[in-house]
């Protein structure tokens, strides 16, 4: 049995799992350089010393899932960066390293998460057919690099995260969705760019996808979300929020939640039935620490 399949079997009886925090933002906080129109998914290959041992950090308090340094590893992204070149080298060397911090401790059944992500810092979105494409090439270096499931992040609309999702389904890899959602100008929770989340939901219920994450969503949307969630899905679910803003295309840790307040928010939506819970950005190691102790 593999190790995805020992988790699911795990959260089909109804057990909760601890995932990392921020990845970019901890690389970012810890002085990794940015590439620009690619945030921070150069530091594989500037500093792995430090993505590794941030994912070594996570593993050490307890996060049975870490996701990969690649959520600015997509080819467009990387194209507006003007290093496409590392397309290949960035997507293997992130999954590369979550899996060797898992060997250096020692944590064998820990599952590295391939992150997968469309989001573009220029607006210049390719189109959905050469979305497909890149996907299709970016998740199959990930299989190879032998990542034990997909995590997509910061699905923001309906077409371009099916595009994404069908792609990356094409690895063979199981792939779980992360939607980032906000409230439309009526209190209504949707998606970032305005598409309903009941209608997101129904089609990933088509895409027989095991697992949705509420992820990269503020902290005080997540209730929202998880009451959409509890009358339109009826799968398991994740969450993990971020904390702080974004400005001057870097995080702001100013003002984010603390460990201690950031684990009673998790305590609420783990007993509203959340089975998976980590962090997204500004979300540090002291968060996940605290997580720990109520999972």
């Amino acid at each position: 049995m593999s190790l995805y399949d020992k988790l699911m079997g795990r959260i089909c009886d109804g057990e909760r799992i601890l995932i990392d925090g921020a990845t970019g933002t901890e690389i970012e906080r810890r002085g990794v350089p940015q590439l620009d129109n690619a945030w921070n998914g150069g530091g594989a290959r500037s500093h792995p010393d430090i993505v590794r041992q941030v994912h070594e950090d996570y593993i050490r308090h307890g996060a049975e899932i870490v996701i990969s340094n690649t959520f600015a590893t997509s080819k467009h992204a990387l194209h507006d960066a003007g290093v496409e070149d590392q397309f290949e080298f960035l997507n293997r060397r992130g999954v590369e390293l979550a899996i060797e911090a898992r060997d250096r401790l020692e944590k064998p059944d820990v599952l590295v998460a391939g992150g997968i992500s469309y989001w573009s810092w220029t607006g210049n979105h390719p189109d959905l057919d050469t979305l497909g494409d890149s996907i299709i090439e970016e998740a199959g270096i990930m299989a190879r690099a032998e990542a034990d499931l997909l995590m997509l992040e910061m699905m923001v609309d309906i077409d371009r995260m099916d595009a994404t999702l069908v792609a990356a389904q094409s690895s063979g890899l199981p792939v779980w969705v992360g939607l980032t959602c906000k409230p439309d100008e009526s209190g209504a929770m949707c998606l970032r760019n305005g598409d309903s989340l009941t209608e997101a939901l129904a089609l990933l219920r088509d895409r027989e996808v095991p697992l949705v994450n509420i992820m990269h969503t503020d902290v005080h949307y997540i209730d929202a979300c998880l009451d959409v969630l509890q009358d339109h899905w009826r799968g398991p679910v994740g969450v993990y929020a971020h904390t702080g803003g974004y400005a001057n295309h870097k995080w702001m840790f100013d003002g984010i939640i603390s460990p201690e307040g950031y684990a009673l928010e998790s305590a609420r939506w783990l007993d509203r039935g959340v089975q998976v819970i980590g962090g997204c950005c500004g979300i540090r190691t002291e968060h996940i620490a605290a997580l720990k102790e109520i999972v």
